[in-house]
């Protein structure tokens, strides 16, 4: 299920997520593991350190013709415009999941824990290409907002908020999505980080409020290994921790409907954010975040 390890040259050395979670700074956290990935990026054959965020963004009305790139057309068939450095001027909001659902983890990291490592590496990274940084939190609605700024001083803000963020309730993806959207009143990019728990459908339409405002959406699916695999050995009384709803299972005897099932929505999630041109990555907490941020990039730079 782990859709990142295949671009990862093997001879590349990463941070286990569990040896984070001994660093008490969450600003070193980020630093750690940007410089992780940027090594990465060094070594790789594929490509280089430029790699930016805001390099491309999908064709909007508006935007200039002349700025389409009619090689990424050739390749994708999507209109892609080319922005070149010193033109970005771009910002990157992060959208963090803290419903209940974000607390689990079968060994030492939560996927809350993992989810705040991405969002403050992802911000500590734009924040080094001088672009600005914003941070909003939600369950059933929006918990913590923070604009986005570049100013000196504001990544601070930006680590500050996301490391106070706790689980809380359950989660109402339409009504905090689209409560976001209106809040982010400049378009820029957006990454999503949340374990998708949810019905899909609701999951999409939060996502499309994002995107339709001519957001550049990168959705990050925060999944624990024994939600991906199912591999619990023994019977046991499972406890939904959203809705508190209980169920005894017996995991030899629906473990492969499971994965099958979770396989079905993951293509789902896949298929329907690339047609909406929204990235979709789906992350194990057990794998290294600087491996799945290297793979990530690699593969964006490679769509493009």
């Amino acid at each position: 299920m782990n859709g990142f390890t295949s671009n990862v040259p093997q001879t590349m050395r990463f941070i286990d997520p569990q040896t984070l979670t001994r660093i008490a700074s969450l600003e070193l956290i980020a630093r750690t593991v940007v410089e992780g990935f940027i090594s990465g990026l060094h070594r790789s054959p594929h490509l280089g350190f430029s790699v930016n965020f805001a390099e491309y963004h999908p064709y909007r009305p508006g935007d200039d013709i002349r700025k389409i790139d009619w090689k990424v057309y050739g390749r994708t068939d999507r209109f892609f415009i080319k922005e070149y450095e010193g033109e970005t001027n771009t910002s990157l909001h992060l959208i963090l999941d803290c419903s209940r659902s974000m607390a689990y983890a079968s060994r030492g990291i939560t996927k809350l824990e993992y989810g705040q490592f991405l969002a403050a590496s992802l911000g500590y990274f734009a924040f080094k290409q001088r672009d600005a940084v914003g941070y909003t939190s939600y369950d059933s609605d929006i918990v913590d907002f923070v604009p986005a700024r570049g100013s000196i001083g504001h990544l601070d803000t930006v680590l500050h908020a996301i490391e106070r963020a706790q689980a809380g309730t359950k989660t109402d993806f339409i009504r905090s999505l689209v409560k976001i959207s209106e809040r982010l009143r400049r378009r820029g990019i957006v990454a999503v980080i949340s374990d998708l728990y949810e019905e899909p459908e609701n999951v999409l339409s939060g996502l499309r409020h994002l995107a339709f405002r001519g957001n550049d959406v990168i959705v990050f699916q925060i999944l624990d290994p024994a939600e991906l695999h199912f591999d619990f050995p023994d019977a046991a009384q499972f406890v939904d921790m959203e809705t508190k709803s209980e169920m005894h299972v017996i995991p030899d005897y629906i473990r492969g409907e499971y994965r099958k099932l979770l396989r079905n929505q993951i293509a789902q999630y896949e298929k329907e954010c690339r047609r909406d041109r929204m990235d979709f990555a789906l992350i194990d907490t057990s794998q290294p975040l600087d491996s799945a941020l290297f793979s990530y990039l690699l593969r964006r730079q490679q769509m493009y």
